[in-house]
């Protein structure tokens, strides 16, 4: 059943088409409902997610679309039945904003994952329960139901938080699951937005930490976020000398990649998790699993109470992004740097210059 509310125009940057740069325009918000938490953004990373649904890389998608699902921001309103937060808390939302909840995944808390009919609602290009498609973190304001809403400890800064709805808990969610820590050897490939946020947990994890990267211009800042090796992939000497080294290796590009080259360097039993999300399929040869009882996983960002931890990981070992704050007017020009790796190591907008 459809809910009919009332709105709020606020302004906010968007793509009217997958061709066109983004433009400031207004969109509408909805007045806050009875579980509804009103925020306003102060700040919003650039995920290359971001650009890939802009862009519509990953399918036709809904235009237009305002994108940005890595959000932090204050508590200004709260609907009369919010039990969780109050004015003035500093919050974030992060990929998705609603879900079926009532599927076993979603009832488990693994809501990134919701089985229900319609999946999770994301952050934005979605349709919400209320029929209405959902607007991301370009914009000054976003309205969400309390449970979909994250407590940011006051110990990480607002802009370096921003990602860590997204960037942060891809990379802690993996590193999580397939126990990282003390004892650990742990490869991250790709030093990135999402890869330079997996060498900095699973260091304060514990982990024994090696950064797989195409060349070792990136050496000395992965060392500082807590690297203890790096290898530079375009040296066939590389995975002669690191074969059958890892028990886990957590893949962020988005790139055409020989897995079968990453998957020999697992050691038996091992686990290869992929998390950059390519264009196109990856070829596999099935010896490559075969040999040494390798396996090759994916995972997606956490659930609510895995991002909830994660970000209280963060706060207990004093973890943000390292960032770049631009001006609402350079998302484009971002965009492009992102394109060419040129950021180290996310973009994050200041809302207030929207």
């Amino acid at each position: 059943m459809l809910v009919s509310m009332k709105h709020t125009t606020v302004p906010a940057y968007a793509a009217a088409s997958p061709k066109a740069p983004l433009e400031r325009t207004t969109i509408t918000r909805r007045e806050p409902g009875e579980h509804d938490v009103l925020i306003e953004i102060k700040y919003a990373g650039i995920c290359h997610s971001d650009i890939h649904t802009a862009r519509a890389e990953w399918g036709e998608g809904t235009f237009p679309v305002v994108p940005g699902h890595e959000i932090a921001g204050v508590v200004t309103a709260v609907g009369t039945g919010v039990t969780k937060y109050a004015l003035g808390d500093r919050v974030g939302v992060g990929c998705f904003v609603d879900s079926c909840r009532e599927c076993d995944n979603c009832k488990a808390g693994l809501q990134q994952y919701c089985t229900g009919a319609s999946g999770m609602t994301g952050t934005y290009g979605a349709t919400g329960r209320d029929g209405e498609i959902t607007y991301g973190g370009y914009s000054t304001h976003i309205v969400v139901d309390e449970n979909y809403v994250l407590r940011i400890p006051d110990s990480i800064p607002l802009d370096a938080a921003a990602p860590l709805l997204c960037a942060g808990i891809t990379l802690y969610s993996p590193l999580a699951h397939w126990q990282a820590g003390p004892g650990k050897k742990v490869a991250v490939v790709g030093l990135g937005g999402l890869g330079h946020m997996g060498v900095k947990i699973a260091h304060a994890m514990g982990a024994e930490v090696t950064v797989l990267s195409q060349s070792l211009r990136k050496k000395d800042d992965g060392e500082r976020l807590g690297a203890d090796h790096f290898h530079a992939t375009s040296d066939p000497a590389t995975f002669a000398s690191l074969a059958g080294t890892f028990d886990l290796i957590v893949n962020t590009v988005s790139a055409d990649l020989d897995l079968g080259a990453y998957l020999s360097l697992l050691k038996t039993d091992g686990t290869l998790v992929q998390v950059g999300a390519p264009e196109k399929p990856l070829p596999l040869a099935a010896f490559a699993l075969l040999q040494g009882r390798r396996s090759l996983a994916g995972s997606m960002f956490g659930g609510i109470p895995e991002t909830q931890e994660m970000l209280d990981f963060c706060g207990e070992h004093g973890l943000g992004a390292d960032i770049e704050v631009i001006s609402a007017d350079r998302i484009n020009e971002a965009y492009e740097r992102v394109l060419a790796s040129d950021v180290r190591y996310r973009f994050v907008i200041d809302a207030a210059t929207i």
